[in-house]
């Protein structure tokens, strides 16, 4: 019997397995045939289309960009391999952090090598416009939310596991000169989904894939360190409108008696397609891209096919926090969301859009099936601030995470000394740019009610930086 992904909401009571063999043989058995046709399609069409520039691969003399902070080349192999349509290269993010408060007072390293490739696949031999793409990390060190602190969003956007890992592994084509791409194999929804350009300035795990879908989708969803199958489609018809759908194996993580994903995955090399199947939509329409002050609009969702469980009553109608049993089983999980990013002031002067912008996003999700039924951040930026530094940037933000009252129900049914409500972040973050390549970024956040209020846990101050330096 197979376990279904399910949305866990209390941390004491034991869960009984739902038989859920039969839906998740059908669904990924469609997920498999999906993935078929759309390489399919892909071979037939892609003789005739406009290549993506490059796929990625360098044209530098050497082959490595020039935005790089360290250019090493061992015996020109670089260069060689960009004449042949290969690009690599890598990054190395050091970020030491000390915290007061959360349930442990106390200061944490981690570090995350990055190396990745790039291929032009039609330089090797293959049609235009096929692109390749791989990455992995070798992660070290301690998480300081772990350790320290037990908040829902994450103190710094790399924390994981240590481990030596894959995470990517794709092949992207573009046809109809670039307006559409297909793109198939290992994926993650976060490096293209959800995501903000204010938010990208900070640090906290938050900003990019919130915590509202890391702790209500199986294993934390298709987002770092854990990428799954899948197929993302973008169709950009031209420079205003775009559209974004994704098919993803529904959970990251296989079942094993560890129940933590990233140990039941812990090198990346599951490739998974007997899970229910989680679908995502994104639209995005920009204003004003030559004006003076830009701004985009996003609108999206993601529905899992899943089977999940009620956070408070189980199949009778009692409540889990007397009877023990599992919730009651619920079909499919589901949220909506909205994003909005405005530059409101621009640098006189100024050739890219540089100046202070806003930015803010709204999710929501049903709180009988969730911990987290509702988040919202948003935050001003400052770029170009000095003159001479126009890569440097000062990020203000605010992100809420609330409980579900489901949730908030179960902790009073089950005698805990306070119930959950929420958990709030305020991040003070300024980029510094030494060299292209060679970034250091300061960074401030104070944790209200780290985990959502939880007995034990003190509101969390928390001081680091993060240093990053590719090559």
């Amino acid at each position: 019997m197979t376990r279904c992904p399910i949305a866990e909401s209390d941390r004491t009571t034991k869960r009984v397995p739902i038989d859920c063999d039969r839906p998740r043989r059908q669904l990924s058995l469609g997920l498999r045939r999906a993935v078929a046709a759309v390489a399919a399609a892909v071979a037939v069409y892609a003789a005739p289309t406009a290549a993506k520039a490059n796929c990625g691969v360098p044209e530098t003399p050497n082959g490595i960009p020039e935005e790089v902070a360290f250019k090493f080349d061992v015996g020109g192999t670089r260069a060689a391999l960009a004449r042949a349509g290969i690009g690599v290269g890598g990054a190395y993010y050091a970020e030491p952090f000390y915290n007061w408060g959360g349930f442990d007072e106390g200061g944490e390293y981690q570090g995350v090598l990055e190396l990745y490739l790039d291929a032009d696949m039609h330089k090797l031999g293959l049609w235009r416009g096929l692109c390749f793409h791989a990455n992995g990390f070798q992660i070290h060190g301690n998480s300081i939310t772990a350790a320290n602190i037990g908040s829902l969003m994450p103190v710094t956007s790399l924390e994981a596991t240590d481990a030596t890992r894959l995470f990517e592994l794709w092949l992207e084509q573009t046809i109809i000169k670039d307006k559409l791409s297909v793109r198939f194999g290992q994926l993650a929804a976060d490096e293209e989904f959800i995501l903000s350009d204010g938010g990208g300035y900070f640090i906290n795990g938050t900003w990019g894939w919130p915590s509202i879908t890391a702790a209500d989708l199986p294993s934390g969803g298709p987002a770092y360190p854990l990428a799954t199958p899948g197929v993302r489609v973008a169709v950009n018809p031209n420079e205003r409108m775009g559209l974004l759908v994704g098919v993803y194996n529904g959970d990251p993580a296989p079942e094993c008696a560890n129940e933590d994903p990233q140990r039941c995955n812990d090198n990346g090399l599951d490739f998974e397609l007997d899970d229910p199947p989680l679908l995502m939509v994104e639209g995005v329409y920009r204003y004003n891209q030559k004006g003076r002050l830009p701004g985009a609009v996003k609108v999206g969702g993601w529905h899992h096919w899943g089977e999940f469980e009620d956070q408070r009553f189980d199949s009778g109608g009692a409540l889990i926090a007397v009877t023990g049993n599992s919730g009651r089983p619920l079909d499919h999980n589901w949220g909506l969301y909205g994003i909005i990013d405005q530059l409101i002031w621009r640098v006189p002067g100024s050739e890219e859009p540089q100046g202070v912008g806003i930015f803010a996003r709204f999710i929501g999700a049903p709180e009988d099936r969730n911990l987290i039924d509702f988040y919202f951040d948003g935050g001003l930026t400052f770029t170009g601030m000095f003159r001479g530094r126009p890569n440097d940037a000062l990020a203000v933000g605010f992100a809420y995470t609330n409980i579900s009252d489901r949730v908030s129900a179960f902790d009073v049914d089950f005698g805990e000394p306070v119930a959950r409500n929420y958990e709030a972040l305020i991040e003070v973050a300024y980029t510094f740019q030494i060299n292209p390549g060679f970034a250091i970024q300061p960074d401030f956040q104070y944790i209200f009610q780290p985990g959502g209020n939880v007995a034990g846990q003190k509101d969390a101050t928390v001081v680091g930086a993060r240093t990053s330096i590719s090559f």
